[in-house]
């Protein structure tokens, strides 16, 4: 993963579920093979978000992204899709966590997604706490993730860091 990472946003409303990420129907038919649920992600709130997607396209929400189930399969689809972060007013703990677990940077910020249409240039730099819709010429600053959790992400999650150091981060 890219410390500063650049695509087009996705604009998506406040609480967007895990089951509008994935919905649980595809949870049980395809749970051991992930990538055959990538045509489904966001389906109901995108149509065809899988095709229009472009490696490290930026979704850009309002409040309470992630709520519902705790199921990881969120994101780790929409990583997998290729969406490069997640830029939201606010996020659920369980999302949040999943989220950074498994590698897919989640930002809190407040002033980007009121100003940011679907399909404007955004730019986030994670080292350096930024976010920038480039289309509008709006940049707003976030608390940039920690060292050690820039690290996590960087390595693809906690999984692939503990692969690549033979340690927890902690």
């Amino acid at each position: 993963m890219a410390r500063v990472i650049r695509g087009r946003a996705w604009v998506l409303g406040d609480n967007i579920s895990t089951d509008h990420i994935i919905s649980g129907k595809y949870k049980f038919a395809k749970i051991n093979r992930l990538e055959d649920m990538l045509p489904y992600v966001l389906e109901e709130v995108i149509p065809g978000f899988y095709k229009k997607l472009r490696p490290g396209d930026v979704i850009v929400a309002g409040r309470g992204f992630g709520y519902g189930s705790s199921r990881e399969h969120a994101p780790r689809l929409l990583k997998l899709a290729g969406v490069g972060a997640v830029l939201a007013k606010s996020f659920h703990r369980i999302f949040y966590r999943n989220s950074i677990n498994i590698g897919l940077p989640v930002i809190v910020v407040r002033k980007l997604p009121d100003v940011t249409r679907q399909g404007d240039k955004v730019e986030v730099d994670l080292e350096a706490g930024v976010a920038r819709n480039l289309t509008r010429g709006v940049e707003e600053r976030f608390q940039p993730p920690p060292a050690r959790l820039l690290e996590i992400l960087e390595a693809g999650g906690i999984v692939e860091y503990i692969r690549k150091t033979g340690r927890l981060p902690w």
